[in-house]
């Protein structure tokens, strides 16, 4: 099924108000927003950055786009990998893949997220704003670190 045009305005809208509320931190960090609009329309915005020992960093938004009344969400999943796309499996011994909820919720144990499954979910662009401010807090406290090997969680949960 091809996206609709009210699908990609709202594909459009959340990547709109994604790069307003995290891209200056995220870019600061060397993490950019891909180019794939055929990613966009799909919802998933990718950021990624070089990381020491030739490996990858990436930062992965999906994002649920649905017409009111419904609400939309979104979850950010974090790849640490010697490959092209985090999508490939890799055999490199520091390689890496959780959610960002999973991260902090089950590997950090720092219950600011309702589980380790975690959606923000939204119904207007003030919630949007919000739980993107959230996420990219927690993603640049704790998943940019750790897609560095910076941060460790407690005996060794995840450590990739």
């Amino acid at each position: 099924m091809f996206p609709t045009s009210a699908d990609q305005r709202g594909q459009e809208h959340f990547r709109l108000v994604l790069l307003t509320v995290v891209g200056q931190a995220f870019n600061a960090a060397g993490y950019t927003l891909e180019e794939h609009p055929t990613h966009w329309a799909g919802g998933l915005y990718r950021f990624s950055a070089p990381l020491r020992d030739g490996l990858r960093g990436f930062i992965d938004f999906q994002h649920l786009h649905y017409v009111e009344p419904e609400a939309s969400s979104f979850s950010v999943q974090l790849t640490r990998t010697d490959q092209l796309t985090p999508s490939q499996l890799s055999a490199h011994p520091h390689y890496a893949r959780r959610s960002l909820s999973a991260l902090v919720v089950a590997d950090f144990g720092v219950a600011i997220l309702p589980s380790a499954d975690h959606w923000w979910r939204y119904a207007n662009v003030s919630e949007l704003g919000n739980g993107l401010a959230e996420a990219g807090h927690l993603v640049v406290g704790y998943g940019i670190p750790w897609l560095a090997g910076e941060l460790t969680p407690p005996h060794g949960a995840a450590s990739g």
